[in-house]
């Protein structure tokens, strides 16, 4: 089985924990980017999210939201899958919807990436 709660790093060194997996699926925790819009200092956002109840398999999806707003007004929705390998590595896949704050309705198309 795969379990969200813990620490996780990606590829770019940002780290996400999951400290609190309840047991209808909802999880909370932080991220810590390293990958920032505004260029500052990476610095820990908030995290909520919701994993599918588990089965027989074992193998969750997951999505996830991070609310920037200490360092840039916007917000990623994030959707995956928690996966391990033959030699019991819990890998997690995701995709990712980043929205930025804009001025008009006229730069709405640009607001996401």
């Amino acid at each position: 089985q795969c379990q969200l709660n813990g620490l996780w790093k990606n590829d770019q060194d940002s780290l996400m924990e999951i400290s609190a997996l309840r047991d209808n699926g909802d999880f909370q925790g932080q991220y810590l980017t390293r990958v920032t819009l505004s260029g500052g200092c990476a610095q820990i956002s908030p995290l909520k999210g919701t994993q599918q109840q588990l089965g027989e398999e074992g193998w969750p999806t997951f999505a996830f939201t991070v609310r920037w707003d200490k360092f840039s007004n916007a917000t990623t929705a994030f959707v995956g899958q928690c996966f391990v390998d033959a030699g019991g590595k819990e890998t997690l896949t995701t995709m990712w919807l980043l929205r930025e704050t804009v001025g008009s309705l006229e730069e709405d198309w640009k607001a996401t990436r």
